[in-house]
């Protein structure tokens, strides 16, 4: 039986990661799992456990990893990431590194992609960012109907800016992402698992080149 397929997808929020993962799942037809969509759920659910997450990504920090850790692995543990899965945001911290190496023995992960995209651009495309609270289909203002009237044209559903897409929080995001990300990429390297690839240019053609890293690996 063939090891289950675990892809990893790592870049600064803006990067494109999520686009990434999406297109992966539709050609690999495995599970998209973004950890940013299961903490945005709960910080919209007003719950006493939501707001603490709320407060956490307003301010552009990073959650504790004992919450990180009960999320992901209820997750990982559901049936239709048997064969694999497509993880988006985590981990994030080398703890969270351990925990997810020891959660998913004796096979592992499969291999680590990160996007490489400057600053600059994370920036302008964050703080310009919109999104349907609905379907999750995401627009550019200055760019997009959608954006400017707040009206989805996919489904009908609010567009609007989240909280945590502000300058500051944008700004903080970057600093954490340096500060921790970067040596946790430095962990999967010797563990000869990262590849990189830029984030810059045409999504179908970045996820292409996804696909052949991928296969390559699975010979």
């Amino acid at each position: 039986m063939a090891a289950p397929l675990r892809i990893l997808v790592f870049g600064k929020q803006g990067s494109g990661k999520g686009t990434l993962a999406t297109r992966l799942h539709a050609r690999l037809l495995l599970p998209h799992i973004s950890t940013g969509d299961m903490l945005r759920a709960a910080a919209a659910s007003g719950s006493e456990f939501g707001q603490r997450v709320a407060a956490i990504m307003d301010a552009g920090e990073l959650v504790s990893d004992e919450v990180m850790e009960g999320v992901v692995e209820e997750r990982l543990n559901a049936p239709d990431a048997a064969d694999g899965f497509i993880l988006d945001g985590y981990p994030r911290t080398p703890g969270q590194a351990a925990f997810l190496d020891e959660l998913l023995l004796p096979d592992g992960i499969s291999i680590a992609i990160e996007l490489q995209v400057a600053d600059d651009v994370v920036r302008g495309r964050i703080v310009n960012r919109r999104v349907c609270t609905s379907c999750g289909a995401i627009y550019a203002a200055g760019r997009d109907e959608s954006a400017e009237t707040g009206v989805c044209a996919a489904c009908g559903g609010t567009v609007i800016q989240r909280d945590d897409d502000t300058e500051e929080a944008v700004g903080a995001r970057l600093a954490t992402y340096a500060q921790l990300t970067e040596p946790l990429l430095e962990y999967y390297e010797d563990r000869g698992l990262l590849e990189r690839i830029s984030g810059e240019g045409d999504p179908e053609a970045i996820a292409d080149g996804a696909v052949a890293l991928i296969e390559a690996r699975r010979g």
